[in-house]
């Protein structure tokens, strides 16, 4: 698992972390994800993206989830 395709760059999109240094952010990534869509349709909607770039978002997301604590409402 790699976040190597996962960019910081303060001059694109503010900063935010992006795919390749596109404008495409890794957030925007798995809010589709999040939102039943599939690869294939992702990549189909952005074809200079590649499987290893939604593979990229899905480890980068793990590795920030894993970082912080979460506090959870009591139900």
């Amino acid at each position: 698992m790699s976040t190597d395709r996962i960019t910081l760059d303060p001059a694109v999109m503010s900063g935010k972390p992006c795919i390749r240094g596109l404008r495409v952010t890794a957030a925007n990534i798995l809010r589709q994800l999040a939102n039943h869509r599939t690869p294939e349709q992702i990549l189909a909607a952005y074809p200079y993206l590649e499987a290893a770039d939604i593979d990229a978002c899905l480890t980068y997301a793990a590795l920030r989830v894993d970082d912080e604590e979460l506090v959870m409402a009591a139900a």
